[in-house]
């Protein structure tokens, strides 16, 4: 990759640009490293928009869960300025009832001052089993849940539930695309990233061991592997999407 390519990197839902610091340092030999910003508007078309209007003429993207959501909308909007596409543990298809019902009652209880308490409860299924008594882990993310707060959690969860279905689109994407998860992700279960790469053509699709939804803490050394060998991936001139 030109060293003058930028590097954007969106983080999920309740999540900052903490979770990526186990991995930005070895992606700045590839090009500057920006994190967007992704809590200040409660749809997924206003987010991109935003980010856009930030972001240089031409970037490699990275999408994290929601992030992923954020990435395929950006693509959607812009997608002549993206030059290579990763999507971790994210998926293309839309919220489903049962999930959106979900989320509400989450929204409800963070209204309520609860956000770190459903927060520790769902961490269980955010990692591996072999890591749900990770405190480090847990301390990351509580860590972020400060860094969005509640309002921005509120309007993070608004968004989620309104996004659109991104299969149709899949078949447009023709740049390097690297579709990272978990063996074992709990919160979007691998299956979905199969969909995803097996939809956009050429995508590489890494599937890390031992690993739950949350990569960049939980296998960082295979994620910086698997990002720096994404790209490092030669774009071809004129490569673009539709």
């Amino acid at each position: 990759m030109d060293q003058t390519t930028p590097i954007l990197l969106v983080p999920g839902l309740a999540s900052s640009a903490r979770i990526y610091a186990p991995v930005i340092p070895a992606l700045w030999r590839f090009g500057p490293v920006m994190i967007a910003n992704h809590i200040r508007d409660d749809s997924i078309a206003a987010i991109a928009r935003h980010i856009l209007a930030e972001a240089p003429p031409r970037f490699a993207l990275a999408g994290h869960s929601m992030g992923g959501y954020i990435a395929f909308e950006i693509i959607r909007q812009a997608g002549e300025r993206v030059t290579k596409l990763a999507l971790i543990n994210t998926q293309a298809r839309p919220d489903t009832p049962e999930a959106t019902a979900r989320r509400r009652a989450q929204m409800e209880r963070a209204r309520r001052g609860e956000l770190r308490a459903v927060r520790e409860e769902s961490f269980p299924e955010l990692v591996h089993p072999s890591r749900r008594d990770d405190a480090d882990i847990l301390k990351l993310v509580h860590a972020q849940d400060e860094d969005v707060g509640v309002e921005g959690y509120l309007r993070q969860q608004t968004a989620i539930i309104a996004r659109v279905d991104s299969r149709p689109t899949l078949s447009a994407i023709k740049c390097p695309t690297l579709v990272l998860t978990g063996d074992t992700d709990n919160t979007i279960p691998n299956a979905l990233s199969k969909e995803m790469s097996e939809g956009i053509a050429g995508a590489r699709l890494v599937i890390l061991d031992r690993c739950g939804h949350l990569p960049q803490a939980e296998q960082p050394e295979a994620t910086v592997r698997a990002l720096t060998e994404w790209l490092g991936t030669e774009v071809v001139s004129g490569a673009r999407t539709a």
